[in-house]
């Protein structure tokens, strides 16, 4: 599995009277297979995922991803990590399903009827071959999900990054998501506010007021979030 380091991580932003601590200072190693993080609106742990592929600069420390430094080298980051936004209307910008595809697919395929051929082999390998043609607005809230993952799966990154990509769907998909995001061999690191989802993880951390104050096993660490929910303190065995 790869390995994600954060060391002294801090983020700031100005504010009137100050700076605002959006994550206190975080040193983690991540590096198993599916890592869950759980937490309130606001807690931080948007910030902390985005991190990982250089979508938020750290302020103060470092963060890197099998060695690559996220501020130094954030372009070979990116190319290894892949990240899945809540609303799929973030990430689909072009005007068929084949097409969103394909864009993913302009740097490893540079002519045209190559990466149709490669964007259609990753319709079919996600179910969606036979919606290829059809715009992207035309789509079920299921399938523009499906479609933004697969879009960022063309590129085979060796690390996803899931921001909370059931939150708008249903039940039905949001089972039919959360199957596909734990049956993929990349390292998954995925927030949500589904419990269920987060039990299904090997480690799930746990943020609130900007840092992390759980970290450890899926069980321990979500009824420890439903503890603090309730107002019980949470305590992390660590």
């Amino acid at each position: 599995m790869p390995r994600i380091e954060f060391v002294d991580v801090e983020v700031t932003v100005p504010i009137e009277d100050g700076d605002l601590e959006i994550l206190r200072r975080t040193s983690l190693v991540l590096s198993e297979h599916r890592i869950g993080v759980i937490g309130a609106n606001g807690s931080g742990k948007s910030t902390l995922a985005r991190l990982i592929n250089s979508l938020v600069e750290p302020t103060r420390g470092t963060v890197a991803v099998d060695g690559l430094s996220t501020s130094r080298d954030a372009a070979a980051v990116r190319r290894r990590v892949g990240f899945v936004f809540t609303d799929p209307a973030a990430q689909l910008v072009m005007p068929t399903v084949v097409e969103d595809v394909q864009l993913s697919l302009r740097r490893s395929h540079s002519r045209r009827s190559e990466r149709q051929r490669a964007a259609l082999a990753v319709l079919d390998r996600y179910g969606l071959a036979a919606l290829a043609h059809r715009s992207v607005h035309t789509l079920s809230g299921g399938q523009r999900q499906l479609l933004a993952m697969a879009g960022v799966l063309a590129t085979d990154p060796a690390i996803l990054v899931a921001d909370e990509p059931t939150t708008l769907l249903d039940l039905g998909n949001t089972r039919m998501i959360g199957d596909l995001l734990f049956s993929l061999p990349q390292q998954l690191i995925l927030l949500t506010h589904d419990l269920d989802l987060a039990r299904r993880c090997d480690r799930v951390l746990v943020v609130a007021d900007g840092r992390v104050v759980f970290d450890g096993d899926a069980g321990p660490a979500v009824e420890s979030y439903i503890r603090s929910v309730e107002g019980i303190p949470v305590q992390d065995p660590a």
